[in-house]
């Protein structure tokens, strides 16, 4: 679970480190699944999931969001003592094509939107 209520005072470490931990803990140092695997389940299967087209893949015409992170020092850093440590070895954070996180800390951009089903999952 990566959600959380990020204006806790101190909110659930996951907030902060979900998907590093399961890229440097799970994949790399444990090595039950690959880095790409890893990936896949947290971008694309998702995405195609919730029929979000032109989301959780690299491709022409699809939306820039990508995360820039060093696979050997990806790793988890928050604990319940001290919640909203980031995560180790995210260089940068591309939302819509605009860096939003880079050098550590928030570049100030919002250029998220609002995300709307495109495309019948198949559940329904």
């Amino acid at each position: 679970g990566s959600d959380g209520l990020p204006h806790d005072v101190f909110p659930h470490p996951r907030l902060w480190g979900a998907f590093p931990r399961v890229l440097g803990h799970y994949a790399r140092r444990r090595g039950l699944f690959s880095l790409e695997t890893a990936i896949h389940k947290m971008t694309g299967l998702p995405a195609a999931r919730f029929g979000l087209v032109g989301r959780g893949v690299i491709a022409p015409g699809a939306a820039a969001d990508l995360v820039v992170f060093d696979p050997e020092r990806i790793a988890d850093t928050a604990t319940f003592a001290q919640p909203k440590q980031p995560a180790a070895g995210i260089d940068t954070v591309y939302v819509n094509g605009v860096a939003v996180w880079r050098d550590g800390a928030s570049t100030g951009a919002r250029s998220g939107t609002v995300l709307k089903r495109t495309a019948a999952s198949p559940a329904d």
